[in-house]
């Protein structure tokens, strides 16, 4: 290779030749950002050519790699751009402007610049333009070289550049300030210098190009994949591309394209590739042994033929037979791109005729089930990759492929719950503290549709959420019922706690703010008017309590075993003590200076507060299980260690006190240090604010409807039901004064109530920005700001420890505020009743302004 400086002039001066964009070459795709800065570099070189002293002074634009066209001939050079072809697309488009512009005034110099730089004036046809785009580019680009624009021109990327152009050349000729067009030009041609790499023709093109992408010009892997495709097809590339590859290529995204060939990897039974290995991968395929132009043309061709079947796991109305979209309908709701291996076999099977579409949606539902019945009893997800991309590969050739599917998802290590554990889970397990909301709103929605309303809800139209009909926070009198079945060994607070997120206790509605926390009488006259089958039902019974609930949750599971069909028995399942296993994970997360009680493990679990016991006490090897204790704090009485300790004491409270837990007066462990179930849940939940991800949350104030109340508004109606004057006149404070710092207020729809987020960040921006707390009204309970250092330890510049430490060291010096270092890692509250005092709230007020001023010089140092 040679390589040496140059200016676009030199390059493309001369006689005719021409720069042949290769077709493995990604469309042109420079944005506005990076045209402005371009021409701020034009403008400024531009100037400097009025001074004298900087007329040697260029501007470095960047390095174009250049090959031998395999068309070149000795009397017309034509050169492959291996790379550069954004900056060369670019300058001829500035150029085409520049003509465009004097074309009437000075229509001799319009001339000059088409012949010079832009065209082959005596050749015609595709050898006619200097710069020869890539075939998706080539229409809209011969069209502003040539002449006359056509509609058809406009809307593409070059389209864009060549008006931004024309409309900074306007700009240009502004009296007040003018610039001289052909200074302009000249600043362009002679003042932009380019690195020329020319390569010879026995040099490895390919490996150029891989070598580039290496050293920080990064492409994609399906760029890396495209560009050695058609490098490789040297006589059927035209044709290749023009046929397959430009229509698939339009029908697809460059990420939906980079995953359809890793699905087509995946297909050929590859149950191992990543896909950021995908390029490696692929290209070993087709060097051991090397494969022809026949070979790579059938792969693009089948990628073709793949790409229509992949749109409709995309976009599911686009499959045309009912029971099929239906189905993946269902599945893109659950948001289970993990299963696209499977979907894309029974899809590909189909089309080949191997099953038709019934058999196909059988099949999907056999997905759907292991899905739903893993989520409802808490199997964890983190192997549904391995799971599904081992489908292709490992489905039995010797039954029919509904049959070898239901065979392979059933057989060992698999984990599809069978109808025994999905009946006891419905039953016992927090299903609202597990998967997303979107799955959870599934559930309860395929539920409903089970009882064949003979007018069923529009969902799609219904903006309806989940609700709790025992509430998240029970007042008096739910408690009161909750006490009529309470015993010595669970209180009511209690049963509460094990029973409030269980499926029986949940439901759908559009009235969750009107519902609230009010008694069940209440309750029954909103549900009642539902035109929701399973809210009637609640609506009919006289009471609700744990009976009710589990009498729910028994016929819901009925219903469920009936929709998502079990697996097959007798394939080799495994016996898993899942439950337990989850219990050691939280358990070994526990902060320092915290503590849980087995009530709260249990309600956590879906297991039992005695169950919970037995099994600390009898396990060796569990992490933290002396930090279980009674509700009131104290070590159980039936406590002992399972396994002799080396510490060097057995005293549990020593234990206790090592690991930064505080004992009260009385010799119980400082309450304040405790983890409720809800703490459990946020420990393995991930940093990621549930509250804030959840159905229409952390929005601006604006109405849901004409005629309706904003969110802002509802927030402080709920608020003042609540709570003193003197504390919503504090709220209304704070939230000014945030304001005042620069920050907005997001507004959530909640499940029980509305909220308010403390946000700073581009309104409605992507990421929405970032908040160090939610106000809650609390409907019956006090309303609270909750702190979210869970949240914010994976948003800069908060990931550091020290700063979220500081945060709760300013918080703590609220009077009447103490929160644990153990709840550093969660998202603890403080009660909104402490503003009332005027020296809590210029605490609170420093605080948050502290915390603006962190966010604003985050990156500074």
């Amino acid at each position: 290779m040679q390589a040496k400086e140059t200016l676009f002039a030199d390059l493309v001066q001369g006689r005719a030749q021409q720069f042949q964009v290769p077709l493995y070459q990604r469309t042109y795709s420079w944005t506005e950002k990076h045209l402005k800065q371009l021409w701020n570099d034009i403008l400024e070189q531009a100037e400097l050519l009025e001074s004298e002293e900087e007329k040697a002074s260029t501007h470095f634009l960047g390095s174009v790699v250049l090959a031998p066209s395999p068309q070149n001939e000795a009397t017309f050079p034509r050169w492959l751009v291996v790379d550069g072809q954004q900056r060369l697309t670019t300058l001829s488009l500035a150029l085409a402007a520049l003509r465009d512009h004097v074309a009437d005034t000075e229509p001799d110099e319009a001339e000059r610049i088409n012949e010079e730089y832009l065209i082959n004036k005596r050749k015609s046809g595709h050898d006619h333009l200097r710069l020869l785009p890539t075939q998706a580019d080539r229409p809209q680009f011969a069209a502003h070289i040539r002449g006359p624009l056509t509609e058809q021109a406009a809307g593409s990327g070059v389209a864009t550049a060549y008006a931004f152009f024309r409309k900074k050349l306007v700009e240009a000729d502004d009296p007040a300030a003018p610039q001289d067009v052909f200074r302009i030009e000249q600043a362009i041609t002679s003042r932009l210098t380019l690195v020329a790499v020319t390569a010879e023709p026995g040099d490895n093109v390919h490996r150029i190009f891989e070598s580039l992408n290496n050293t920080g010009l990064k492409l994609s892997q399906a760029d890396l994949l495209r560009n050695y495709l058609f490098m490789r097809l040297t006589t059927r590339g035209e044709h290749v591309y023009e046929t397959y590859w430009l229509p698939l290529q339009n029908s697809l995204s460059n990420d939906e394209l980079e995953q359809l060939m890793w699905l087509q990897l995946v297909l050929d039974g590859d149950d191992r590739v990543r896909r950021q290995d995908l390029y490696a991968a692929q290209q070993k395929r087709f060097e051991s042994p090397r494969k022809g132009e026949a070979e790579i043309e059938a792969y693009i061709r089948e990628l073709h033929r793949h790409s229509a079947l992949f749109r409709r796991l995309l976009h599911p109305d686009e499959e045309p037979d009912s029971e099929v979209r239906a189905a993946l309908h269902r599945l893109d709701a659950w948001q289970a791109a993990v299963t696209y291996p499977a979907l894309m076999l029974l899809l590909d099977r189909r089309e080949r005729g191997e099953l038709d579409s019934s058999e196909t949606a059988r099949a999907m539902a056999y997905i759907e089930s292991f899905l739903v019945r893993r989520m409802i009893c808490r199997v964890p997800t983190n192997n549904l990759n391995r799971i599904f991309q081992a489908v292709p590969g490992q489905l039995p050739l010797d039954v029919p492929v509904t049959e070898g599917l239901h065979q392979l998802l059933s057989s060992e290590n698999r984990f599809w719950p069978d109808d025994a554990e999905l009946r006891d889970k419905v039953r016992k397990a927090p299903f609202y503290q597990y998967g997303r909301w979107q799955q959870r709103k599934l559930v309860l929605q395929r539920l409903e549709e089970s009882y064949g309303h003979p007018e069923p809800v529009d969902f799609a139209a219904a903006q309806l959420t989940v609700e709790h009909v025992m509430p998240q926070s029970p007042g008096d009198e739910w408690l009161r019922v909750l006490g009529e079945e309470a015993s010595d060994d669970e209180t009511a607070e209690e049963l509460h706690a094990r029973f409030q997120h269980t499926l029986g206790n949940l439901t759908l509605t559009a009235v969750n703010s009107e519902l609230s926390n009010h008694p069940f009488e209440r309750k029954q006259d909103l549900l009642g008017g539902s035109h929701l089958e399973m809210n009637r039902r609640i609506a009919a019974t006289e009471r609700w309590g744990v009976r009710e609930i589990l009498a729910r949750a028994d016929e819901l599971a009925d219903r469920a075993v009936a929709l998502w069909p079990a697996p097959l028995r007798g394939v080799g399942r495994a016996e898993r003590s899942r439950d337990w296993q989850l219990a050691h994970q939280v358990l070994a997360a526990l902060p320092h200076g915290t503590w849980t009680s087995y009530g709260d493990l249990a309600a956590f679990l879906g297991s039992g507060a005695q169950a919970v016991g037995n099994h600390l006490a009898n396990t060796a090897g569990v992490a933290n299980a002396y930090r279980v204790l009674t509700s009131e704090g104290k070590v159980s009485d039936g406590f002992r260690w399972a396994a002799p300790q080396d510490t060097g004491s057995d005293d549990v409270r020593v234990r206790l006190a090592a690991d930064g837990v505080r004992f009260t007066a009385t010799g119980a462990a400082d309450p304040a240090q405790r983890l409720t179930a809800d703490d459990l849940a946020a420990l393995l939940a991930g940093t990621d604010d549930d509250r804030a991800d959840d159905e229409d949350t952390a929005q601006d104030g604006t109405a849901e409807a004409p005629g309706e109340e904003t969110r802002a508004e509802r927030f402080f109606r709920q608020l003042a039901a609540d709570d003193s004057p003197e504390t919503v006149e504090a709220v209304r404070a704070l939230l000014a004064h945030w304001e005042g710092l620069g920050g907005w207020i997001g507004n959530g729809a909640g499940h029980v109530t509305t909220s308010a987020y403390l946000m700073l960040g581009e309104v409605g921006g992507p990421g929405r920005g970032i908040w160090p707390m939610t106000l809650y009204p609390g409907a019956g309970r006090g309303s609270t700001a909750e702190v979210v250092f869970q949240y914010l330890a994976a948003r800069e510049p908060f990931t550091d420890r020290a700063l979220r430490a500081e945060l709760l060291t300013r918080l703590n010096a609220l009077d009447g505020v103490d929160i644990p270092e153990g709840k550093l890692e969660l998202r603890p509250n403080i009660r909104l009743s402490l503003l009332e005092k005027d020296r809590n709230r210029e605490l609170l007020t420093e605080t948050l302004t502290w915390f603006r001023d962190r966010w604003e010089g985050r990156g500074t140092s």
